[in-house]
């Protein structure tokens, strides 16, 4: 049974920052592409960022700049530094692990709230 253990949400002021890790109960965790993904009340959920397992990166347009994805290969973890929280950030940050269509993996989301 996969398990991704999403930690590190909570309550920040705006221009405040949160580091969120993910932990991934995965053997072979290095191949998989790893990614963050946000959903806010009544939205669709949103790609954040990725990291392939060559570490190459990508972010939406409203991460790059602010958020920077990381992994430890090491740890079987994936984190996501994000700083410059603005009140849009708001949402349930979920991880996600993915090889092929037949291994794409989801973590159960982490609340992140930016308000003063």
């Amino acid at each position: 049974q996969v398990q991704l253990v999403e930690s590190g949400g909570g309550l920040v002021q705006p221009g405040g920052s949160l580091r969120l890790s993910c932990s991934a109960s995965l053997s072979i965790f290095r191949v998989y592409r790893m990614g963050w993904y946000r959903q806010a009340p009544g939205k669709q959920r949103e790609l954040v960022a990725t990291i392939s397992h060559a570490f190459s990166t990508t972010y939406s347009d409203s991460a790059k700049g602010r958020f920077t994805i990381s992994r430890d290969n090491a740890k079987n973890t994936v984190y996501l530094q994000m700083n410059s929280l603005k009140p849009e950030d708001t949402a349930v940050y979920y991880c996600n692990a993915w090889l092929d269509v037949n291994n794409d993996y989801w973590g159960q989301g982490t609340q992140v709230t930016v308000s003063s």
